[in-house]
């Protein structure tokens, strides 16, 4: 059996800000770095066979935090990297709202249909992001960790459940959160959901951003 760690990094300067994060490389903030050592305190309880991680440095860095407990190597995968927004990068939400009116009404009403200008789509995002996980059953059992994005882990969430990308705004994924599957007999079973419990204080009741 195969335990998958989906855990989505730590708080940045852009999620307070409401800025579109995608491939840009922003840093944890103070708070998300506290976030991360709570994960790996919470997470310090199991074996974790495996941790991989997106090369982006506020998804890596809280990788590296889970890695002191467990005594083993991040495993850096550009099939967990975030989602491309394209022009939107480094956008505030505000700012889009303004330059792109009808595609971000798309964006939240249809985003299964949506591939951002310059950027990807959500099936971009979920073919790499699958095969990283079909991946990592295959070679691992025991406790896997997937330390990724927002909208890399909600759409992972979808695929395990068999849902298709129209159900992304029905997910929700926080700041240095987990969701966790069971991977047994060709099934992916959830087990928990967009946990943050561990977070006590510096848990963070941010919008879906």
């Amino acid at each position: 059996m195969t335990e998958i760690i989906l855990a989505r990094h730590g708080e940045t300067e852009w999620n307070v800000g409401v800025r579109y994060r995608g491939r840009i490389d922003v840093n944890l903030n103070e708070l998300g770095v506290k976030q991360g050592k709570l994960l790996g305190v919470h997470l310090s309880r199991l074996k974790i066979a495996a941790i991989y991680s997106s090369p982006l440095n506020r998804a890596l860095d809280t990788g590296n935090i889970l890695a002191r407990y467990q005594h083993v190597d991040v495993q850096v995968t550009d099939g967990l990297v975030d989602f491309d927004y394209g022009e939107w990068q480094g956008l505030s939400d505000l700012a889009v709202r303004k330059l792109y009116p009808a595609l971000h009404r798309e964006w939240l009403a249809s985003p299964h249909l949506v591939t951002m200008p310059g950027g990807e789509s959500l099936t971009d995002v979920r073919e790499r992001a699958v095969g990283v996980v079909k991946d990592v059953v295959w070679r691992h059992s025991g406790s896997v960790a997937l330390v990724s994005h927002r909208v890399v882990n909600k759409v992972l969430i979808c695929s395990l459940l068999g849902l298709d990308n129209s159900r992304f705004w029905d997910i929700r994924m926080d700041v240095g959160a987990i969701t966790t599957f069971e991977y047994v007999k060709g099934r992916f079973i959830l087990t928990k959901h967009n946990d943050s419990s561990y977070l006590g204080a510096t848990r963070n009741p941010l919008s879906d951003f």
